[in-house]
């Protein structure tokens, strides 16, 4: 039984503390069998029959949870750099969409890129995310936007979990936005993923979630209700884009239809702080797009006082948020969204862990948790986010395996 030793400081995050409570342990040893933690606590407190067990010497550093990315885009077809020189010049997010660009030139990269092609790039970001140490992502589609591609992003994403050491999460997110063949008919297009799509992923079990981005420019109210109706007599999970640049409801809507998570949520109003408050909704904060987009940010204090759990991730994709770098997106929460390190560490590990569905069994360093564990080289958390560093991270424990 493998027992790591001599930790500056363990971050147990339990999945019932507060969210400003990591269940921080200085001093401290973690012991794991197989898949499974077995002990958390104080070194000086190491049960007798862990004595003489194989040892690794942590050097005074930091040990926490593997990171859990719980919104990310994995799965795409080229870049848009050009986009990101126009947006500093000026232009909209709203601008460059409407003019073609936007999520619409992401479709037509990944429609015409193989899935032999996504299928590698995608395992090179997650090796990236693992060296972060990263060890479970949600995976959304949402840039195929047609039957055959939107299926191509999903078998992707269930070959790379048979493959590669990251667990996945994926997502439905057919309800991206309008695709231009439809844009004259977007009855026909909600029609597809309501009647074929969502009947027939659920059926072949290609996601666990679906999602939906209802915002201007994107899907109405009553287009999310259909949407997330269907998903929800097919057995889906519900997600949902919500309140991202503007207050439309979005946030009221997730909690009716019992959303695991709702995300982004910029712009969310004091009704939907209730809402989610209501509905025990985790709300999904991705500090890099509002840096990359040069917007709002999440109000994480408010929701928190609330009594909403706030989780933070990357939003990893090409447009707004071209990077996975999630310890980078903690930093971003802690500093513009007045969370502390403890509240990101949580929101990064059991609550993120909540709002895909398994904050029950990752997440979190206690007995009877999946042994998923990321040793960074740091004594601490409060200076792992103030000294910020291109990875700190020292090694990796994914499943009771070295990896």
């Amino acid at each position: 039984m493998p027992v790591l030793t001599n930790i500056g400081q363990l971050a147990t995050c339990p999945a019932d503390n507060a969210q400003s409570d990591a269940g921080l342990i200085a001093g401290a040893a973690l012991a794991f069998d197989e898949e499974k933690i077995t002990w958390a606590g104080p070194q000086e407190e190491l049960p007798a029959d862990l004595l003489g067990e194989q040892a690794h010497d942590c050097e005074g550093r930091l040990v926490i949870p593997g990171l859990v990315d719980c919104h990310t885009h994995l799965c795409f077809g080229g870049w848009r750099g050009d986009e990101f020189a126009m947006r500093i010049e000026g232009r909209s997010y709203q601008d460059i969409a409407a003019a073609g660009g936007g999520i619409a030139s992401t479709v037509k990269a990944t429609r015409e890129t193989s899935a032999e092609a996504l299928r590698e790039r995608a395992a090179g970001f997650l090796d990236a995310m693992l060296a972060l140490g990263v060890t479970t992502v949600e995976c959304k589609s949402g840039y195929g936007l047609n039957e055959e591609a939107e299926l191509k992003q999903l078998q992707v994403y269930r070959d790379l979990a048979a493959n590669h050491v990251v667990e996945l999460v994926p997502t439905f997110l057919g309800a991206h936005i309008i695709p231009p063949e439809h844009r004259d008919d977007r009855k026909a297009y909600v029609d597809l993923l309501c009647e074929t799509l969502i009947p027939r992923i659920a059926k072949e079990g290609l996601a666990e979630f679906c999602d939906a981005f209802v915002e201007d420019n994107a899907y109405t109210i009553e287009e999310g209700e259909r949407i997330l109706g269907t998903a929800s007599a097919h057995g889906l999970g519900i997600k949902l884009h919500a309140d991202q640049l503007s207050a439309g409801g979005g946030a009221q809507l997730a909690a009716k239809h019992g959303a695991v998570s709702a995300e982004h949520l910029e712009y969310i109003d004091d009704e939907g702080i209730a809402a989610l408050a209501q509905a025990g909704t985790v709300a999904v904060s991705l500090p890099l797009a509002s840096m990359y987009l040069n917007e709002r940010y999440l109000p994480a204090r408010k929701l928190m006082d609330a009594g909403v759990g706030v989780a933070v991730a990357t939003d990893f994709n090409p447009g707004s948020s071209p990077s996975y770098h999630l310890p980078l997106a903690m930093l971003q929460a802690c500093i513009n969204q007045a969370m502390t390190p403890q509240e990101t560490l949580m929101g990064a590990t059991t609550i993120a862990a909540r709002a895909v569905g398994r904050d029950n069994r990752i997440g979190s360093l206690v007995a009877g948790y999946q042994a998923d564990i990321a040793i960074i080289d740091t004594p601490d958390i409060n200076q792992w986010m103030y000294h910020f560093q291109a990875n700190a991270c020292h090694r990796v424990i994914k499943r009771g395996q070295w990896v």
